[in-house]
Protein backbone atom coordinates (compact mmCIF):
# COMPACT_ATOMS: atom_id res chain seq x y z
CA UNK A 1 0.00 0.00 0.00
CA UNK A 2 1.23 3.20 -0.96
CA UNK A 3 2.06 5.34 2.05
CA UNK A 4 1.34 9.20 2.39
CA UNK A 5 5.07 9.85 2.89
CA UNK A 6 6.01 7.69 0.04
CA UNK A 7 3.52 10.41 -1.93
CA UNK A 8 5.05 13.32 -0.76
CA UNK A 9 8.79 12.58 -1.20
CA UNK A 10 8.11 11.65 -4.36
CA UNK A 11 6.24 14.51 -5.30
CA UNK A 12 8.52 16.76 -3.89
CA UNK A 13 11.55 15.06 -6.55
CA UNK A 14 9.46 15.29 -9.63
CA UNK A 15 6.21 17.61 -9.89
CA UNK A 16 6.87 20.97 -9.86
CA UNK A 17 3.57 22.38 -8.20
CA UNK A 18 0.98 25.46 -9.05
CA UNK A 19 1.17 28.58 -7.37
CA UNK A 20 3.69 27.06 -5.22
CA UNK A 21 7.32 28.12 -3.45
CA UNK A 22 8.92 24.37 -3.74
CA UNK A 23 10.66 25.02 -0.77
CA UNK A 24 7.75 26.12 0.97
CA UNK A 25 6.41 22.32 1.24
CA UNK A 26 9.25 21.56 3.20
CA UNK A 27 7.37 23.22 5.91
CA UNK A 28 3.70 22.62 4.56
CA UNK A 29 3.97 19.39 2.76
CA UNK A 30 1.05 18.37 0.07
CA UNK A 31 -1.78 16.32 0.93
CA UNK A 32 -1.69 12.95 -0.25
CA UNK A 33 -4.75 11.71 -1.51
CA UNK A 34 -5.90 8.52 -3.03
CA UNK A 35 -9.75 8.67 -2.96
CA UNK A 36 -12.33 10.90 -3.17
CA UNK A 37 -16.07 10.57 -1.51
CA UNK A 38 -18.99 13.13 -1.98
CA UNK A 39 -17.49 15.86 -0.22
CA UNK A 40 -14.61 14.10 1.11
CA UNK A 41 -11.07 13.64 0.10
CA UNK A 42 -9.52 10.47 1.66
CA UNK A 43 -5.44 10.00 2.27
CA UNK A 44 -3.70 6.79 1.95
CA UNK A 45 -4.08 6.41 5.91
CA UNK A 46 -7.69 6.54 5.80
CA UNK A 47 -7.68 10.20 7.06
CA UNK A 48 -10.86 11.87 5.81
CA UNK A 49 -10.79 15.62 4.88
CA UNK A 50 -13.83 18.56 4.57
CA UNK A 51 -13.33 19.50 0.61
CA UNK A 52 -14.35 23.23 2.11
CA UNK A 53 -12.58 24.72 -1.04
CA UNK A 54 -14.23 22.28 -3.46
CA UNK A 55 -10.11 21.31 -4.81
CA UNK A 56 -10.05 25.44 -6.29
CA UNK A 57 -13.80 25.62 -6.38
CA UNK A 58 -14.32 22.93 -9.23
CA UNK A 59 -15.83 20.67 -7.55
CA UNK A 60 -20.10 21.26 -7.37
CA UNK A 61 -21.61 17.71 -6.59
CA UNK A 62 -18.94 15.89 -4.97
CA UNK A 63 -16.37 13.43 -5.68
CA UNK A 64 -16.94 10.21 -7.11
CA UNK A 65 -20.57 11.35 -8.43
CA UNK A 66 -23.01 8.49 -9.96
CA UNK A 67 -24.06 10.99 -12.36
CA UNK A 68 -21.16 11.66 -13.92
CA UNK A 69 -19.58 8.64 -13.65
CA UNK A 70 -21.98 6.98 -15.70
CA UNK A 71 -21.93 9.36 -18.10
CA UNK A 72 -18.20 9.09 -18.74
CA UNK A 73 -18.45 5.35 -18.77
CA UNK A 74 -21.13 5.76 -20.71
CA UNK A 75 -18.88 8.10 -23.42
CA UNK A 76 -15.55 6.34 -23.10
CA UNK A 77 -17.24 3.05 -24.99
CA UNK A 78 -17.88 5.57 -27.87
CA UNK A 79 -15.11 7.66 -28.26
CA UNK A 80 -12.55 9.44 -26.17
CA UNK A 81 -11.54 12.43 -28.55
CA UNK A 82 -11.42 14.02 -31.97
CA UNK A 83 -10.28 16.87 -33.64
CA UNK A 84 -12.86 19.71 -33.98
CA UNK A 85 -11.11 21.64 -36.27
CA UNK A 86 -13.27 19.78 -39.34
CA UNK A 87 -14.94 17.11 -37.29
CA UNK A 88 -17.69 17.28 -34.74
CA UNK A 89 -19.53 15.21 -32.27
CA UNK A 90 -22.94 15.14 -30.72
CA UNK A 91 -21.66 16.22 -26.90
CA UNK A 92 -20.57 19.32 -28.20
CA UNK A 93 -23.27 20.04 -30.00
CA UNK A 94 -25.38 19.41 -27.64
CA UNK A 95 -23.00 21.05 -25.14
CA UNK A 96 -22.78 23.90 -27.12
CA UNK A 97 -26.91 24.41 -27.66
CA UNK A 98 -27.87 24.18 -23.94
CA UNK A 99 -24.90 26.44 -22.92
CA UNK A 100 -26.67 29.17 -25.56
CA UNK A 101 -30.20 28.49 -24.27
CA UNK A 102 -29.33 29.12 -20.79
CA UNK A 103 -27.11 32.08 -21.36
CA UNK A 104 -28.68 33.98 -24.57
CA UNK A 105 -25.39 34.09 -26.40
CA UNK A 106 -25.20 32.31 -29.26
CA UNK A 107 -22.11 29.80 -30.77
CA UNK A 108 -19.61 28.72 -28.13
CA UNK A 109 -15.66 28.51 -28.43
CA UNK A 110 -13.82 25.67 -26.22
CA UNK A 111 -10.44 25.44 -24.62
CA UNK A 112 -9.08 23.37 -21.47
CA UNK A 113 -8.58 26.44 -18.78
CA UNK A 114 -9.72 29.54 -17.24
CA UNK A 115 -7.06 31.21 -18.22
CA UNK A 116 -7.14 30.34 -22.13
CA UNK A 117 -11.11 31.06 -21.70
CA UNK A 118 -9.61 34.74 -21.03
CA UNK A 119 -7.17 34.56 -23.84
CA UNK A 120 -9.66 33.71 -26.52
CA UNK A 121 -11.60 36.88 -25.45
CA UNK A 122 -9.55 39.32 -25.17
CA UNK A 123 -7.99 38.12 -29.38
CA UNK A 124 -12.02 37.81 -30.21
CA UNK A 125 -12.57 41.31 -29.15
CA UNK A 126 -9.63 42.54 -30.69
CA UNK A 127 -9.96 40.88 -33.91
CA UNK A 128 -13.42 42.10 -34.20
CA UNK A 129 -12.97 45.54 -33.90
CA UNK A 130 -9.88 44.96 -36.31
CA UNK A 131 -12.56 43.45 -38.63
CA UNK A 132 -15.09 46.08 -38.12
CA UNK A 133 -12.75 48.47 -39.54
CA UNK A 134 -11.91 49.97 -35.96
CA UNK A 135 -8.23 48.44 -35.43
CA UNK A 136 -7.31 50.96 -33.16
CA UNK A 137 -9.48 49.68 -30.37
CA UNK A 138 -7.03 47.49 -28.81
CA UNK A 139 -6.76 48.59 -25.02
CA UNK A 140 -8.62 46.26 -22.26
CA UNK A 141 -9.89 47.69 -18.99
CA UNK A 142 -10.50 45.38 -16.03
CA UNK A 143 -11.46 46.43 -12.65
CA UNK A 144 -8.40 46.94 -9.63
CA UNK A 145 -7.51 43.35 -7.60
CA UNK A 146 -8.89 41.36 -10.46
CA UNK A 147 -7.68 37.73 -11.32
CA UNK A 148 -8.53 36.36 -14.99
CA UNK A 149 -5.40 33.78 -15.27
CA UNK A 150 -1.37 33.74 -15.41
CA UNK A 151 -0.88 33.14 -19.18
CA UNK A 152 0.45 36.07 -20.97
CA UNK A 153 -2.86 37.95 -22.22
CA UNK A 154 -5.03 37.02 -19.28
CA UNK A 155 -2.00 38.68 -16.56
CA UNK A 156 -1.88 41.88 -18.35
CA UNK A 157 -5.27 42.29 -17.20
CA UNK A 158 -5.18 40.82 -13.75
CA UNK A 159 -4.50 42.93 -10.67
CA UNK A 160 -2.53 40.59 -8.32
CA UNK A 161 1.31 41.91 -8.08
CA UNK A 162 2.98 38.81 -6.58
CA UNK A 163 2.05 37.27 -9.92
CA UNK A 164 1.91 39.96 -12.58
CA UNK A 165 5.19 42.08 -11.58
CA UNK A 166 8.33 39.53 -12.28
CA UNK A 167 6.60 39.16 -16.14
CA UNK A 168 5.80 43.33 -16.46
CA UNK A 169 7.58 43.62 -18.98
CA UNK A 170 6.07 41.16 -21.16
CA UNK A 171 2.16 42.12 -20.60
CA UNK A 172 0.34 44.43 -23.29
CA UNK A 173 -0.74 47.63 -21.35
CA UNK A 174 -4.24 47.95 -19.50
CA UNK A 175 -5.71 50.16 -17.12
CA UNK A 176 -7.21 49.27 -13.83
CA UNK A 177 -10.20 50.93 -13.15
CA UNK A 178 -12.11 51.15 -8.97
CA UNK A 179 -13.20 47.82 -7.92
CA UNK A 180 -16.91 48.06 -6.38
CA UNK A 181 -15.64 45.92 -3.58
CA UNK A 182 -18.09 46.52 -0.55
CA UNK A 183 -15.47 46.51 2.05
CA UNK A 184 -14.53 50.29 1.02
CA UNK A 185 -18.19 51.41 2.33
CA UNK A 186 -17.25 54.80 3.79
CA UNK A 187 -19.31 55.72 7.07
CA UNK A 188 -22.88 55.79 6.14
CA UNK A 189 -22.43 53.79 2.58
CA UNK A 190 -24.19 51.37 1.19
CA UNK A 191 -22.31 48.52 -1.58
CA UNK A 192 -24.59 50.29 -4.07
CA UNK A 193 -23.40 53.59 -3.06
CA UNK A 194 -19.68 52.02 -3.75
CA UNK A 195 -20.88 50.25 -6.86
CA UNK A 196 -21.79 53.56 -8.34
CA UNK A 197 -18.59 55.11 -7.10
CA UNK A 198 -16.68 52.93 -9.45
CA UNK A 199 -19.07 52.95 -12.20
CA UNK A 200 -18.12 56.86 -12.03
CA UNK A 201 -14.73 55.95 -12.65
CA UNK A 202 -15.02 53.40 -15.30
CA UNK A 203 -17.29 56.57 -16.96
CA UNK A 204 -14.68 58.81 -16.28
CA UNK A 205 -11.84 56.48 -18.35
CA UNK A 206 -13.81 56.19 -20.74
CA UNK A 207 -14.58 59.37 -21.87
CA UNK A 208 -11.29 59.95 -22.60
CA UNK A 209 -9.92 56.62 -23.99
CA UNK A 210 -13.46 54.76 -25.27
CA UNK A 211 -12.27 55.33 -29.04
CA UNK A 212 -8.84 52.83 -28.18
CA UNK A 213 -10.51 51.02 -25.53
CA UNK A 214 -11.81 47.01 -26.80
CA UNK A 215 -13.19 45.84 -24.00
CA UNK A 216 -13.61 45.58 -20.10
CA UNK A 217 -13.65 42.16 -18.31
CA UNK A 218 -15.06 41.84 -14.82
CA UNK A 219 -15.47 39.05 -12.31
CA UNK A 220 -19.28 39.31 -12.06
CA UNK A 221 -20.54 39.67 -7.66
CA UNK A 222 -17.18 38.09 -6.45
CA UNK A 223 -13.55 38.84 -6.82
CA UNK A 224 -12.12 35.53 -6.32
CA UNK A 225 -8.51 35.12 -5.90
CA UNK A 226 -7.73 38.48 -4.64
CA UNK A 227 -9.29 37.67 -1.44
CA UNK A 228 -13.24 37.37 -2.08
CA UNK A 229 -13.84 41.10 -2.74
CA UNK A 230 -17.86 41.20 -2.93
CA UNK A 231 -20.41 43.90 -4.59
CA UNK A 232 -23.31 45.08 -5.41
CA UNK A 233 -25.02 43.79 -8.92
CA UNK A 234 -25.67 47.47 -9.78
CA UNK A 235 -21.82 47.88 -10.31
CA UNK A 236 -23.12 45.24 -13.37
CA UNK A 237 -25.75 47.06 -14.69
CA UNK A 238 -23.99 50.13 -14.54
CA UNK A 239 -21.30 48.39 -16.70
CA UNK A 240 -23.25 47.48 -19.20
CA UNK A 241 -24.68 50.50 -20.24
CA UNK A 242 -21.70 52.35 -20.00
CA UNK A 243 -19.80 49.96 -22.22
CA UNK A 244 -23.43 50.10 -24.55
CA UNK A 245 -22.79 54.17 -24.66
CA UNK A 246 -18.99 54.09 -25.09
CA UNK A 247 -19.16 51.42 -27.53
CA UNK A 248 -16.92 49.07 -25.97
CA UNK A 249 -17.53 44.93 -24.95
CA UNK A 250 -18.39 43.93 -21.76
CA UNK A 251 -16.58 40.51 -21.08
CA UNK A 252 -18.22 38.77 -18.03
CA UNK A 253 -14.75 36.16 -16.67
CA UNK A 254 -17.73 33.68 -14.61
CA UNK A 255 -14.94 31.00 -14.65
CA UNK A 256 -15.20 30.44 -11.07
CA UNK A 257 -18.68 32.03 -10.21
CA UNK A 258 -20.69 30.59 -12.91
CA UNK A 259 -23.11 27.07 -12.24
CA UNK A 260 -24.73 28.04 -9.41
CA UNK A 261 -21.83 29.66 -7.19
CA UNK A 262 -23.75 33.03 -6.25
CA UNK A 263 -27.09 31.74 -5.81
CA UNK A 264 -27.76 31.97 -9.79
CA UNK A 265 -27.08 29.91 -12.52
CA UNK A 266 -25.16 32.63 -13.87
CA UNK A 267 -23.96 35.63 -11.97
CA UNK A 268 -24.73 37.89 -14.36
CA UNK A 269 -28.61 36.82 -14.22
CA UNK A 270 -28.47 39.08 -10.93
CA UNK A 271 -28.19 42.26 -12.48
CA UNK A 272 -30.55 41.38 -15.46
CA UNK A 273 -27.43 41.74 -17.84
CA UNK A 274 -25.78 39.44 -21.08
CA UNK A 275 -22.22 40.66 -21.90
CA UNK A 276 -20.81 40.17 -25.40
CA UNK A 277 -18.31 37.68 -23.75
CA UNK A 278 -19.44 34.62 -20.90
CA UNK A 279 -16.41 32.90 -19.74
CA UNK A 280 -16.99 29.69 -17.93
CA UNK A 281 -14.66 27.05 -16.55
CA UNK A 282 -13.54 25.35 -13.65
CA UNK A 283 -17.54 23.94 -12.47
CA UNK A 284 -18.28 23.39 -16.20
CA UNK A 285 -17.10 19.39 -15.65
CA UNK A 286 -18.06 19.11 -11.78
CA UNK A 287 -14.69 18.81 -11.27
CA UNK A 288 -13.75 16.32 -13.35
CA UNK A 289 -11.95 17.22 -16.57
CA UNK A 290 -10.44 20.28 -17.78
CA UNK A 291 -13.08 22.20 -19.98
CA UNK A 292 -13.40 25.83 -20.74
CA UNK A 293 -16.00 27.62 -22.78
CA UNK A 294 -16.34 31.41 -24.10
CA UNK A 295 -19.87 32.10 -25.40
CA UNK A 296 -20.17 35.29 -27.46
CA UNK A 297 -22.84 37.17 -29.52
CA UNK A 298 -24.43 36.33 -32.89
CA UNK A 299 -22.68 39.94 -33.55
CA UNK A 300 -19.35 39.15 -32.93
CA UNK A 301 -19.34 35.83 -34.88
CA UNK A 302 -20.95 37.61 -37.87
CA UNK A 303 -17.81 39.75 -37.56
CA UNK A 304 -15.62 36.65 -39.02
CA UNK A 305 -17.58 34.78 -40.94
CA UNK A 306 -16.30 35.07 -44.51
CA UNK A 307 -14.37 33.92 -47.53
CA UNK A 308 -10.77 34.95 -46.35
CA UNK A 309 -9.32 32.88 -43.80
CA UNK A 310 -7.20 36.03 -42.06
CA UNK A 311 -10.78 37.11 -40.91
CA UNK A 312 -11.72 33.66 -39.09
CA UNK A 313 -10.71 33.34 -35.47
CA UNK A 314 -7.62 30.80 -36.03
CA UNK A 315 -6.68 30.05 -32.63
CA UNK A 316 -6.89 26.19 -31.34
CA UNK A 317 -6.79 24.17 -28.50
CA UNK A 318 -5.47 20.39 -29.85
CA UNK A 319 -7.99 18.92 -27.38
CA UNK A 320 -11.11 21.94 -27.74
CA UNK A 321 -14.35 20.29 -27.07
CA UNK A 322 -13.16 16.98 -25.81
CA UNK A 323 -16.34 14.40 -26.34
CA UNK A 324 -15.56 13.41 -22.31
CA UNK A 325 -15.07 16.75 -21.40
CA UNK A 326 -18.49 17.47 -22.73
CA UNK A 327 -19.91 14.67 -21.65
CA UNK A 328 -19.36 15.22 -18.00
CA UNK A 329 -20.62 19.24 -18.58
CA UNK A 330 -23.83 17.66 -20.06
CA UNK A 331 -24.14 15.33 -16.80
CA UNK A 332 -23.81 18.41 -14.67
CA UNK A 333 -26.26 20.39 -16.30
CA UNK A 334 -28.72 17.12 -16.17
CA UNK A 335 -28.43 17.74 -12.73
CA UNK A 336 -29.10 21.17 -12.45
CA UNK A 337 -31.77 20.54 -14.65
CA UNK A 338 -33.45 17.95 -12.44
CA UNK A 339 -32.38 18.02 -8.88
CA UNK A 340 -33.40 21.65 -7.60
CA UNK A 341 -29.70 22.64 -7.13
CA UNK A 342 -30.01 26.31 -6.67
CA UNK A 343 -33.23 26.01 -4.26
CA UNK A 344 -31.31 23.44 -2.25
CA UNK A 345 -27.80 25.84 -1.89
CA UNK A 346 -30.16 28.51 -0.81
CA UNK A 347 -31.46 26.14 1.80
CA UNK A 348 -28.14 25.08 2.50
CA UNK A 349 -26.55 28.87 2.42
CA UNK A 350 -29.38 29.89 5.27
CA UNK A 351 -28.49 26.88 7.01
CA UNK A 352 -25.10 27.91 7.18
CA UNK A 353 -25.06 31.17 7.95
CA UNK A 354 -27.02 30.60 11.08
CA UNK A 355 -24.31 27.91 12.39
CA UNK A 356 -21.69 30.85 11.29
CA UNK A 357 -23.20 33.62 13.45
CA UNK A 358 -20.75 32.82 16.10
CA UNK A 359 -17.55 33.66 13.78
CA UNK A 360 -19.43 36.31 12.16
CA UNK A 361 -19.57 38.18 15.59
CA UNK A 362 -16.14 37.08 16.48
CA UNK A 363 -13.94 40.14 17.50
CA UNK A 364 -11.02 39.00 15.40
CA UNK A 365 -13.54 38.77 12.41
CA UNK A 366 -13.93 41.93 10.19
CA UNK A 367 -16.00 42.24 6.85
CA UNK A 368 -17.44 38.66 7.22
CA UNK A 369 -19.34 38.80 3.73
CA UNK A 370 -21.80 35.31 1.48
CA UNK A 371 -22.94 35.49 -1.69
CA UNK A 372 -24.75 32.17 -2.62
CA UNK A 373 -22.29 28.95 -2.30
CA UNK A 374 -19.21 31.57 -1.12
CA UNK A 375 -18.47 32.62 2.33
CA UNK A 376 -15.13 34.58 3.17
CA UNK A 377 -14.47 36.64 6.40
CA UNK A 378 -10.72 38.85 7.15
CA UNK A 379 -8.83 38.42 10.46
CA UNK A 380 -7.34 41.58 11.53
CA UNK A 381 -4.55 40.36 13.51
CA UNK A 382 -3.35 37.94 11.17
CA UNK A 383 0.27 37.40 11.64
CA UNK A 384 2.97 36.62 9.38
CA UNK A 385 2.71 32.64 7.87
CA UNK A 386 -1.26 32.97 8.62
CA UNK A 387 -2.52 31.13 5.76
CA UNK A 388 -0.13 28.48 6.16
CA UNK A 389 -0.56 28.10 9.77
CA UNK A 390 -4.35 27.98 9.39
CA UNK A 391 -4.18 25.25 6.35
CA UNK A 392 -2.08 23.14 8.59
CA UNK A 393 -4.58 23.40 11.99
CA UNK A 394 -7.26 23.16 9.60
CA UNK A 395 -6.12 19.93 8.19
CA UNK A 396 -5.52 18.58 11.79
CA UNK A 397 -8.92 19.11 12.02
CA UNK A 398 -9.74 16.92 8.94
CA UNK A 399 -10.06 20.42 6.65
CA UNK A 400 -9.46 21.00 3.43
CA UNK A 401 -9.12 25.07 3.31
CA UNK A 402 -6.60 27.40 1.78
CA UNK A 403 -6.57 31.08 3.11
CA UNK A 404 -5.96 34.26 0.30
CA UNK A 405 -3.47 35.92 3.14
CA UNK A 406 -5.68 37.11 5.50
CA UNK A 407 -9.11 35.85 4.06
CA UNK A 408 -10.84 32.91 5.07
CA UNK A 409 -12.89 31.71 3.03
CA UNK A 410 -15.59 28.66 2.49
CA UNK A 411 -16.46 27.75 -1.28
CA UNK A 412 -17.58 24.23 -0.80
CA UNK A 413 -19.61 21.54 -2.81
CA UNK A 414 -22.73 21.89 -3.00
CA UNK A 415 -23.63 18.35 -1.40
CA UNK A 416 -23.02 19.31 2.19
CA UNK A 417 -24.93 17.82 5.23
CA UNK A 418 -25.54 19.30 8.53
CA UNK A 419 -23.29 17.38 10.32
CA UNK A 420 -20.39 19.07 7.70
CA UNK A 421 -21.34 22.17 7.98
CA UNK A 422 -21.33 22.12 12.03
CA UNK A 423 -18.03 20.88 12.14
CA UNK A 424 -16.88 23.72 9.31
CA UNK A 425 -18.41 26.13 11.13
CA UNK A 426 -16.92 24.71 14.31
CA UNK A 427 -13.04 23.89 13.40
CA UNK A 428 -13.07 27.86 12.25
CA UNK A 429 -14.47 29.06 15.41
CA UNK A 430 -12.19 26.84 17.33
CA UNK A 431 -9.09 28.15 15.05
CA UNK A 432 -10.36 31.89 15.41
CA UNK A 433 -10.37 31.25 19.55
CA UNK A 434 -7.00 29.98 19.67
CA UNK A 435 -5.60 32.58 17.24
CA UNK A 436 -4.64 30.52 14.58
Amino acid sequence: MTRPNDLITRSRAAVWHPCTQMKALDAVPPLAIVRGEGAWLIDADGKRYLDAISSWWVNLFGHAHPRINAALTDQLGQMAHVMLAGCTHAPVVELSERLAALSGLGHAFYASDGASATEIALKMSFHYWRNTGQPEKRRFISLKNSYHGETLGALSVTDVALFKDTYAALLNDSHQVMSPDARQAAPGETASDVARRAAADLEAWLTEHAATTAALIVEPLVQGATGMAMYDADYLRLARALCDQFNIHLIADEIAVGFGRTGTFFACEQAGITADFLLLSKGITGGYLPLACVLTTDTVYAAFYDDATARGFLHSHSYTGNPLACRAALAVLDIFATEAVLERNSQTAAQFNALLEPVRHHPRVRHFRQTGMIWAFDVVDAPPGFADHWQLAARAQGILMRPIGATVYFMPPYILDEAALQHLATTTLALLDRGT
